[in-house]
């Protein structure tokens, strides 16, 4: 997933570029074009960006006792209307790795998924960006479709996340019993 979100990012930013210059030879189409691709290379790239300068800082030692990190009252109940058991599974994962019990401890795996949860929250407030370029570019509710879009695409990250973490807690207090 990691080296393909890397290639998708570059053909982004290349085809980016060549609409770009495209549009400043006065073919008046390509602008469209451009600003499109500019738009995929913008939440393609804020992510990665922002999943690296978060995992620089926190390492993947977040301290998952705090609130921020604990359910609320109606979390539980708001997940099984949403049926996040069943769709879970159809997400792809950046770095599975992160979230598997041969490499890591479920202690480890808690702290990463805290350290997800926040990654994807801040990708998804960072997600409405694009509705500044409405400004110089007009089609204000393209701009907002698409950062809706993608901020709705990545709660569904924080609510997996969410979700997943009690049963890990759970798995983690039973291995630290049995030790």
């Amino acid at each position: 997933m990691a080296k393909g979100m890397k290639w998708i990012t570059a053909a982004s930013f290349l085809l980016t570029a060549v609409f770009t210059g495209i549009s400043l030879t006065g073919y008046r189409w390509a602008i469209s074009w451009s600003i499109t691709f500019g738009t995929f290379l913008y939440h393609l790239a804020m992510r990665l960006l922002v999943g690296h300068m978060i995992d620089n800082v926190m390492k993947n030692r977040a301290d998952y006792t705090k609130r921020w990190y604990q359910l609320c009252g109606f979390e539980k109940k708001l997940y099984k209307k949403l049926k996040v058991k069943q769709w879970k599974g159809n997400f792809p994962t950046y770095n599975p790795t992160l979230f598997d019990p041969k490499f890591h401890s479920w202690d480890e795996i808690a702290q990463a998924m805290c350290q997800a949860e926040l990654v994807h929250e801040v990708i998804v407030i960072l997600s409405f960006l694009p509705l500044f370029a409405a400004i110089p570019f007009g089609s204000f509710y393209v701009f907002f479709i698409t950062s809706l879009l993608a901020a709705l695409f990545d709660l569904c990250f924080v609510v997996i996340q969410r979700y997943n973490r009690p049963r890990v807690l759970k798995l983690l207090q039973l291995s630290e019993r049995g030790k």
